[in-house]
């Protein structure tokens, strides 16, 4: 099971081609009930392979960040807006959802030393996620490790050697840590987790309450399509504050909001862009009620704790439906809202090689270990449609009304990736550089160097017009207009 040691060359006989960019965006486009006039606006350049990839990587970045976007213009149209050319280009899509960024000169390495893919003493492999120091700690005491930063992965090695994969992914979900153990695809489509993440589709917005229709109101020519829009972001890691930097990209207050107690990667320097940033312990009642004062006046709630954590302190969907009527909750988990793993904890990384893409690109390449795919395509794509589905659902509220949830899971975009096809000779690809795609701007962390915003819009650029701020640099108050 998971294991490597049988594999051909010829992995693309009977698989079906990758679909073309346009295609998938009509799907995801016409999933959500939006005008079609709108997909004669949209320009789609590039073709894969862009990123050495077997996988249709880059279609994905593409047509997720384009879903966006052209999401967005529909929300400056419905404001009194003239329809407006949305163009997205492959390979710049590609390249922003490669989380690269400088900081003062220096890019961050995104990964603890204990972190990575271990094979285990029955021939198979597991990845551990250790980024989160009780994550890396919490796995280290499992394997009779050393915790702390005196862990190497040699130790580790050999702990694993006395463990089967499967068995310790089990007793570590039973935990609460982050592990994964490799599957191939076949493997995980008889999974029943795999299962029940088929029966879903990639994105869910549903009715969960009552409220009158909230029109936007109409701005002039020179307004952002979110002006004046205000977004909770409850989120951390990737996919929800990608999610959250899209909609401040196109004109929306957003306000990250962080707990004191929670740890944070490198990444919130880059994906803080265009935020507010505040602190608000929700394991107290001022915390709580600060966030409660917070919502009352929110248009979006964006969350990416793990299911069930923010209903536990009053905040989960229908929790957030009754304190401000007409909200738009947007929901991220890792294995979606379903099945025997809805609870479990997962990241990017941990979903790639539970799902079988490990396992896969591997083939494709003709070697033995796991080759994972070239950037967290199912973060940064989950955040995109995070930020679609949450406009989608923007546009039904101001005209039909009502409370809205949307649901996204890295699962669950990990299926829709695997439905794009495959790209021959797409691993042959060499890794592209970022000529051409950097902007550079003072930040609260330092001087940051990052990839513009893939989308171009002809009437309503996309900007961020706020610095990436740490943690609880502004007040716990909307800047009201």
């Amino acid at each position: 099971m998971g294991n490597l040691m049988d594999l051909r060359p010829s992995f693309l006989k009977g698989r079906a081609p990758a679909k073309t960019p346009l295609d998938v965006l009509q799907k995801l486009w016409r999933s959500v009930d939006l005008p079609d006039e709108s997909l004669g606006h949209v320009v789609l350049t590039g073709a894969d392979p862009v990123l050495p990839s077997s996988f249709a990587v880059g279609a994905a970045a593409q047509a997720s960040v384009a879903a966006a976007a052209l999401a967005a213009a529909e929300i400056w149209h419905l404001r009194g807006g003239a329809r407006q050319q949305v163009s997205v280009d492959m390979l710049h899509a590609a390249q922003e959802c490669r989380s690269h960024f400088k900081i003062n000169g220096i890019t961050p390495n995104p990964w603890d030393p204990i972190t990575g893919l271990y094979r285990c003493g029955d021939g198979s492999w597991v990845r551990i996620h250790a980024n989160f120091a009780h994550h890396r700690d919490g796995a280290l005491a499992l394997l009779g490790c050393p915790p702390g930063d005196g862990a190497t992965r040699a130790a580790v090695e050999r702990a694993l050697g006395r463990w089967n994969a499967f068995d310790f992914e089990q007793v570590a979900a039973d935990a609460g840590l982050a592990v994964a153990a490799m599957r191939s695809f076949d493997e995980w489509d008889r999974h029943p987790q795999g299962q029940a993440v088929a029966a879903q589709p990639l994105l869910t917005i549903e009715r969960i309450g009552e409220a009158d229709p909230r029109p936007l109101p109409k701005y002039g020519h020179d307004a952002r399509p979110l002006k004046d829009i205000r977004v909770l972001d409850l989120t951390r890691i990737i996919a929800g504050p990608v999610c959250g930097r899209a909609l401040a990209a196109y004109g929306a207050d957003v306000m990250l909001v962080n707990s004191p107690q929670l740890p944070n990667i490198d990444n919130i320097i880059d994906t803080s862009r265009g935020k507010l940033s505040v602190l608000a312990d929700l394991d107290t009642a001022d915390g709580r009620i600060a966030l409660g004062n917070l919502l009352r006046s929110a248009h979006v709630f964006v969350q990416g704790y793990r299911p069930g954590g923010l209903a536990a302190l009053g905040f989960g969907p229908r929790d957030a439906a009754r304190i401000r009527p007409g909200i738009v909750y947007v929901s991220l988990s890792a294995y979606g809202n379903a099945g025997p793993w809805a609870n479990r904890r997962g990241f990017d990384s941990l979903v790639q090689t539970a799902t079988g893409f490990n396992h896969a690109e591997a083939q494709a390449a003709g070697q033995d270990a796991p080759k994972p795919l070239p950037m967290q395509i199912l973060d940064h794509a989950s955040g995109y449609l995070m930020a679609f589905g949450a406009q989608a659902a923007l546009a039904r509220q101001a005209t039909e009304g009502g409370s809205w949830h949307v649901q996204v899971s890295l699962a669950q975009t990990a299926h829709w990736l695997r439905s794009l096809g495959r790209v021959e000779g797409g691993l042959a690809c060499p890794m592209p550089g970022f000529d051409g795609l950097l902007e550079t701007e003072p930040s609260g962390f330092g001087e940051l160097i990052a990839v513009r915003h893939a989308a171009q819009f002809s009437e309503t650029p996309a900007r961020w017009t706020r610095p990436s701020s740490p943690p609880g640099t502004h007040p716990t108050v909307w800047p009201f207009h």
